[in-house]
């Protein structure tokens, strides 16, 4: 482990790291679930909360064993079941997911024990990864003994947050300093001593990779509540509208990151990784979302949501705009503004504010929604013409 080639050729994501990703569609999966039955019942303060907890524990982990694979992956057998521990935690968390949402909901210490025991099973494996690394990567060792120790003095921190009984307020304040001590960690080891040799082309099929699954889990969410209102009323033009639309816009979704190809300039910019690394949560998290606002659509068709039609519709709307505006951004950050910015940005934003004024103006949902799905199909239509007409960057 004394740490990967940066500019290694073809060097493309293991079957190991694959696997490693399909756990977090659990955790995903139920975060979502969990975020749309709360917004369907009008407890907006309860699924955004919660919601943001149960993703942030999610990414944050999965960034972490990204970024170290990427430096320092041996797949020996050590580092096999070390990856197998952090798998292990990974699902423990999602067990523990539905209690933090119901204990913000009743507004009281929010219950993150089961969380925490997963995400100290987890870092435990993070952090005998880079003990090891520093013991047989002296190049490294001053920065492998930061993550250790940064990563280590987190979890006390969780540890502390999730046994003292404070309430809601001084809970959350707790949940931030902990988030806060968790991104200082790679900031100061990547900064105050050597990078690690991470690989820019291996970050960047990684990232792709999350955004994939991540998006599948959505499909998967959606499927699953169209066949249950199908079964309990039969086929519809709303459920086969709804159907198309989910599957339009997921799809919409994958080619407008991957036409993009939003990390390809990181291997001319490594030093605007931090950037990359930390501002490509909240395109994951509002990928993840959008998955969940169309299962709110699908309740409210079922008649098991009770809140307006605008409120049903912003579910989709934001963590879309979140998405397609978080791409966008990251890929001209990253490779340099040009002509095709301004349309871009107006194309996403067009479709997901005249969908607004749809739902409020009573149009109807489906409409509204269809109509703000369109965000990421214009972008595409932007970046297709904008292309031909001039001799752009983009991808």
């Amino acid at each position: 482990m004394s740490g990967r080639d940066p500019s290694e050729e073809d060097r493309a994501a293991s079957s190991l790291e694959v696997f490693y990703d399909l756990v977090f569609v659990v955790a995903f999966s139920i975060a979502g679930v969990q975020l749309a039955e709360y917004l369907a019942d009008g407890h907006y303060r309860t699924a955004i909360i919660g919601y943001g907890i149960a993703t942030f524990a999610s990414v944050w982990a999965w960034i972490n064993f990204a970024w170290f694979s990427s430096a320092f992956d041996t797949d020996d057998w050590v580092y096999r079941l070390l990856t197998l521990l952090q798998m292990i935690g990974v699902a423990i968390i999602a067990i523990g997911l539905p209690p933090v949402f119901s204990s913000i909901d009743a507004n009281a210490h929010v219950d993150l024990a089961v969380v925490v025991i997963g995400y100290l099973v987890m870092r435990a494996g993070m952090i005998v990864q880079w003990l090891r690394a520093a013991v047989q990567a002296p190049d490294y060792r001053a920065t492998c003994l930061t993550y250790a120790v940064m990563t280590a003095v987190a979890q006390v921190g969780w540890v502390v947050v999730a046994i003292v009984p404070l309430t809601l307020a001084p809970t959350l304040i707790g949940i931030a300093a902990c988030m806060v001590v968790e991104l200082l960690g790679p900031a100061i080891a990547e900064t105050r001593f050597a990078r690690t040799p991470w690989h820019p082309g291996h970050i960047v099929e990684r990232y792709s990779t999350l955004v994939v699954i991540t998006l599948g889990e959505g499909v998967v969410g959606t499927v699953a509540v169209l066949q249950a209102m199908i079964g309990r009323s039969g086929w519809s033009v709303e459920t086969a509208v709804l159907g198309l639309a989910a599957m339009g816009v997921t799809f919409a979704m994958w080619w407008l990151y991957f036409r993009l190809d939003v990390g390809r300039p990181l291997a001319q910019h490594p030093e605007k990784c931090f950037v990359f690394g930390y501002g490509s949560m909240p395109v994951v998290i509002g990928c993840a979302a959008v998955g969940a606002g169309l299962h709110v659509v699908a309740l409210w068709l079922d008649g098991e949501a009770h809140v307006s039609v605008a409120a049903v519709y912003g579910a989709v709307a934001i963590p879309l705009a979140l998405f397609c505006l978080g791409a966008v951004g990251m890929y001209y950050y990253l490779a340099g503004v040009d002509a095709l910015l301004v349309p871009m940005l107006v194309a996403v934003a067009v479709p997901l504010v005249v969908g607004g004024l749809m739902a409020i103006g009573g149009a109807g949902l489906l409409s509204s929604v269809v109509a703000g799905c369109l965000a990421p199909v214009l972008a595409l239509l932007v970046i297709a013409f904008g292309s031909r007409r001039s001799d752009t960057p983009v991808a």
